[in-house]
């Protein structure tokens, strides 16, 4: 008989490169523009070519994995749609940080080497990224890799800018924006992230001019930002507030500059803010802005691009930082007077989603889509049902932000990116701008010569196309009508409205078809302290070195066991030994099982069907928890419950599989009694079957073994089909007879445990059946029974004798299980009758403590109740121990 011999430690660095290489050369990831069976399309979230993968691409990457793997294994024409992002703003910042290192900036090398150099940056990352989406075992279509400017995306990029600007839903204006001044770039509302900060309500004194009599000399108005008092040019206050009727069309004297601004009634005023009157800064805050609009107030932009303060303000101020001048500002109202209090003051303040610099709201020209057109199909999309979010709860907050959504600042002061497709007319008597697709010899409306935007476009703005422009649109290709539109999204819910909102509405725009059916959030990547993982805070973990220590699917596992629909995953970076301790045990489980089976099998090993009528109870029931594992991991997996099928896989196979089925097989396998042929006959279904369950799970590990199984199997585990139903398998009497074995097996164990039974001794178990089942089950299990327990005699129907342990099965059978003949008794009640003194000892002192009135009313309520949580576990211990010192008749 030639069997296979395994190594006898699971070492996947030997595996994982060359099952990777076996799995493109047979070409498996590819998906077919011709084929008849259904399409099932992934999209990745492309990863930016910033840098390298971090834990968070490495837990939503398994997820894809995952679901494209077992659709391809239920026969689908699977796509996964692999690429890169640009990242405008992100990789502009690493490079041009990169440029400072060696003392030098991207103005020295001029716009078109800048580029350049960017670009030697995306090749080196490029590469890189890919390389490890492989080592993570990603089974992407390598063949349809894309990257967010190339020639075919840009030419989509184009192609929609140009027939939204001519459909009049791209408008260029001057409006407030976030303006990052570290970034020197304009950013859009879902870019500039909101964060609560303690700060300060300023109150100032603003004189009224041309006091006379009794009127009210000054106002008080509150403001958050006292440096952009500077750039003030109107006073507004509530028009139904009874407080400042009479001064509304009066003017202040603005402090510091002297200015005379006018006092003016708007509806946009909170009158329950701060003292109901406010400065009114139309340049620099986004209601000021509404409110200068409305009464024609004068517009003066008080900031450089760098945050500093420009030559609009008095020469003292010029040349500040925004804190610094806020602190001047501060000082010199305080000298003259004009600072009435400071109170304490709690509000969100915005920062760049990249560098983290405090956002300034900035009067700019800039370009914009109109969203609102496109934002309503979207929603109705959803509302009718033909998206699906899961967690279904992120569905609000998808409608949430379409409802109030607001227009779309999609220019960037970059370099790096798409090049905006507009072209301003040179002539200052024009002035035209000349949208179009292809760079015009002229201007459209003059004839003269143009100059093209500076500005590029906002990375989401290509991203948003990537559903139909990965896969050819604007042209009509065949991927396209084969892949279009998709089936899942993955994504993480932190860009639900940067991205998967705006890909919804594009889809709609362009294809009059939604993108996919189903978008499934992952869970954010969490330390032990519940912080998201990030460079600054330096607890993230490298996927690349989890994998180079306990493989890909020790990784992958873990991964996919913490996410629960709706939950954040949490990894703990100072200890990835334990964190990855769950994915790295089971795969060493899975190899040992693995190996014992197949150095059973050979290429003699005989078909399930040809051993039915030999099965015995062991046989029938692992056939039938086999089939119901087989349908519990199916459901799961099409409800994207993955944790819940990894679990109901872990337990199949290392409790049900190797710990019980095994054990009992192990008899007949090595010529104790017979029916060696049927149990290798079950061993090669099962395992064949498990590894097909395991392999969107573990895609390395299970095809190592794969390849080892004997008889001609499907070549590649990876090209194999999924289990089917087989509900002839199912087999509920085998399951409950044999549940009872296990129970029994279980309660000698315990009692062996519990009474410290050397391993050497068998005992003396005596089995009151209540049932027919019982007797029918250990009848048919007894060696197994024997085996497992460590039982000399298995007494059914007989009367309990001497001392021992009692247990009671689910069915109502009693398990005697005798000690007299198996331990010291008079050594073990020494034993136990001294950890019942222990235990007397230890709730003496406590309970007195308890009963001290002094410690009740002095010590902190969580100190109390943790002793009396104690009190309580130690007196559950010590009547256990009782109760065994009585069952022995101590």
């Amino acid at each position: 008989m030639t069997v296979v011999k395994l190594a006898p430690q699971y070492d996947p660095a030997s595996i994982e490169s060359d099952i990777y290489a076996s799995w493109e050369k047979a070409g498996i990831f590819g998906a077919a523009n011709d084929s008849e069976a259904e399409p099932y399309v992934i999209l990745i979230p492309p990863p930016n070519v910033t840098a390298m993968l971090h834990m968070g691409h490495g837990l939503n990457n398994t997820l894809q994995d995952l679901l494209i793997r077992f659709e391809r294994m239920r026969g689908r024409n699977a796509l996964w749609l692999p690429g890169t992002d640009h990242a405008g703003i992100a990789t502009q910042n690493v490079v041009e940080r990169a440029l400072e290192a060696e003392g030098s900036k991207k103005e020295d090398l001029g716009r078109e080497d800048f580029i350049k150099r960017v670009w030697e940056h995306v090749h080196q990352t490029e590469a890189t990224i890919l390389g490890q989406l492989k080592s993570l075992g990603c089974s992407c279509d390598w063949s349809r890799v894309w990257f967010t400017l190339d020639e075919g995306l840009s030419n989509a990029v184009k192609e929609v800018f140009v027939r939204l600007y001519e459909k009049g839903l791209i408008y260029r204006g001057k409006y407030i924006i976030n303006w990052c001044p570290r970034c020197l770039t304009a950013l859009s509302n879902e870019e500039s992230e909101k964060t609560e900060r303690d700060s300060h309500l300023w109150h100032l004194r603003y004189p009224i001019a041309d006091v006379q009599g009794d009127d009210a000399t000054e106002l008080i108005v509150a403001t958050t930002r006292p440096e952009t008092m500077l750039g003030d040019t109107g006073v507004a206050v509530h028009p139904s507030d009874e407080r400042y009727k009479s001064v509304v069309g009066k003017s202040v004297k603005l402090p510091i500059t002297g200015r005379l601004i006018p006092i003016i009634a708007d509806h946009g005023v909170d009158p329950g803010f701060g003292t109901g009157a406010v400065k009114v800064t139309p340049a620099h805050d986004p209601l000021d802005f509404e409110i200068g609009k409305r009464a024609d107030l004068e517009f003066i932009n008080v900031m450089n691009d760098d945050g500093t303060m420009n030559d609009l303000v008095p020469e003292d101020y010029r040349g500040l930082t925004r804190d610094e001048a806020r602190k001047r500002v501060v000082a010199d109202l305080k000298d003259a007077g004009n600072l009435a209090k400071i109170e304490d003051h709690r509000h969100a303040v915005g920062h760049c989603y990249r560098c983290h610099t405090v956002v300034e709201p900035r009067l700019s020209d800039q370009w914009f889509v109109k969203m609102k057109p496109l934002a309503d199909p979207a929603l109705k999309a959803y509302k009718d049902g033909e998206i699906k979010f899961v967690p279904e709860r992120r569905g609000d907050d998808y409608e949430r932000w379409l409802v109030d959504i607001r227009d779309w600042c999609i220019s960037r002061q970059l370099w790096w990116g798409h090049r905006i497709p507009a072209w301003h007319c040179n002539s200052e008597t024009c002035g035209h701008i000349t949208v179009a697709r292809e760079g015009p010899g002229g201007c459209e409306k003059c004839s003269g010569e143009v100059t093209q935007d500076s500005d590029v476009l906002d990375t989401w703005f290509s991203s948003w196309l990537l559903p139909f422009s990965a896969i050819g649109w604007p042209e009509e290709t065949a991927d396209l009508s084969t892949f279009y539109p998709g089936h899942t999204l993955v994504t993480g819910a932190d860009i639900i409205f940067f991205w998967v909102a705006r890909m919804i509405m594009a889809g709609i725009e362009f294809t009059g078809e939604v993108p996919f059916k189903t978008v499934f959030f992952n869970g954010i990547v969490r330390d032990a302290q519940n912080r998201k993982m990030s460079k600054s805070l330096g607890n993230g973990i490298d996927p690349l070195e989890v994998v180079n220590l306990y493989g890909a699917d020790a990784l992958r596992f873990t991964a996919i066991t913490g996410s629960a629909i709706g939950t954040d995953v949490l990894l703990d970076h100072k200890d990835l030994e334990t964190t990855f301790a769950v994915g790295r045990n089971f795969a060493n489980k899975v190899w040992n099982v693995g190996r014992l089976i197949l150095s059973h099998l050979d290429d003699t090993v005989q078909d399930l069907d040809s051993q039915r009528s030999n099965l015995v109870l062991a046989d029938r029931w692992i056939i039938s928890r086999t089939e119901r594992t087989v349908d519990l991991v199916t459901d799961y997996l099409e409800k994207y419950r993955v944790n819940d099928a990894a679990t109901a896989v872990y337990q199949f196979v290392w409790s049900e599989l190797a710990d019980w089925y095994v054990e009992q097989a192990k008899s007949r396998l090595y010529g104790d009694v017979d029916g060696g042929e049927t149990a290798r006959a079950v061993l090669f279904y099962t395992l064949k079957t498990a590894l097909k369950l395991l392999h969107p799970l573990m895609p390395f590990l299970s095809e190592e073994l794969w390849r080892h199984l004997p008889v001609a199997q499907e070549k590649l585990l990876a090209a194999s089909s999924w289990p089917t139903g087989n509900p002839a398998n199912i087999d509920e009497e085998a399951e409950k007879d044999f549940s009872l074995v296990k129970e029994l097996v279980t309660a000698v164990r315990t009692a062996r445990a519990e009474y410290n039974v050397p391993p050497s001794n068998e005992v003396t178990v005596v089995l009151q059946a209540a049932s027919d089942r019982a007797t029918r089950a250990c009848d048919a299990e007894l060696t197994m029974i024997k085996r497992l327990a460590k039982i000399g005699q298995l007494e059914i129907g007989a009367e309990p004798h001497g001392v021992g342990s009692h247990a009671v099965l689910t069915d109502g059978s009693g398990v005697f299980t005798a000690l007299g003949e198996a331990i010291d008794v008079e050594r073990e009640c020494k034993r136990l009758g001294a950890e019942v003194d222990r235990f007397d000892g230890l709730l003496k002192g406590l309970r007195k403590k308890l009963g001290n009135e002094q410690f009740i009313s002095r010590a902190p309520a969580e100190v109390v109740q943790n002793e009396r949580e104690k009190e309580k576990s130690w007196s559950e211990q010590r009547d256990a121990v009782a109760a065994k010192l009585q069952a022995l008749g101590c």
